[in-house]
């Protein structure tokens, strides 16, 4: 197919769904009939299964990946591996297609992070900022200048910054770690702690993100433990019953 026509593709989703609607209508022209794994509504609105989620981590996965000026097989293999939890084989070739695309260009950050920020909930959110860590993390090196980016999408995702520092220290352990999982303070008292575990454990519970699949349950269960772990290490250390 014509650049051109894939230009008119694009900017027929970018007008009908944002930037989001804009790549996808870009890869839809890219592929044809029989193997897109995209269609459109009959509003005219394109759509992925499961959805704009997975475009929207992909161009999210690409502004982290190129933060610090590399780009790594360990970060293509994350990638590629958390695509392969949620489509078959081919869908998931189709994807990293896109993806080294998405790679290639510089969608605006913020638009589609408002986009992302009025049509997902706020635990899918939280899911969002975990996978971009986890990519980050993937070469055992969390790097600043990708802390900073994903912070910045954090903030454009409306994440506040509790939520953002206590997911942050999942992955960027220090002496005070665990009372940050718990967004408290290490002076809290024991009521307090037992307050924040409570209040963590509900927001971080992986019934919150279902509908996002398996594989986002997964990482769901992955903070939550992370919750938990950071309790007990806290009621170990003060020797609370």
């Amino acid at each position: 197919m014509t650049v051109g026509k894939k230009l008119l593709w694009g900017g027929l989703g970018w007008a009908l769904a944002g930037p989001i609607g804009g790549i996808i209508g870009y890869a839809i022209a890219g592929m044809s009939d029989n193997q897109s794994s995209y269609s459109y509504t009959q509003t005219g609105k394109p759509h992925t299964q499961p959805g704009d989620f997975i475009v929207s981590i992909l161009v999210l996965l690409a502004k982290v990946m190129k933060a610090d000026g590399k780009l790594l097989k360990s970060e293509l293999d994350f990638v590629k591996k958390f695509l392969s939890g949620q489509f078959p084989n081919h869908q998931v070739q189709q994807f990293m297609d896109l993806f080294k695309d998405i790679l290639d260009k510089n969608y605006p950050l913020k638009d589609v992070c408002r986009q992302i920020q009025r049509q997902m909930d706020h635990p899918s959110r939280l899911e969002l900022v975990h996978v971009l860590f986890g990519l980050s993390a993937a070469d055992g090196h969390v790097d600043e200048t990708e802390i900073r980016v994903i912070h910045t999408i954090a903030g454009y995702l409306n994440i506040n910054p509790n939520d953002f520092e206590s997911i942050k220290a999942m992955f960027v352990p220090n002496t005070t770690a665990s009372y940050t999982i718990l967004e408290i303070a290490p002076s809290a008292s024991n009521d307090e702690i037992k307050k924040a575990y409570r209040k963590m454990a509900n927001k971080y519970h992986p019934d919150k993100v279902t509908h996002l699949g398996d594989d986002f349950q997964k990482l769901a269960e992955e903070k939550f433990k992370a919750v938990n772990d950071a309790y007990h290490s806290i009621k170990k250390e003060r020797g609370i019953k």
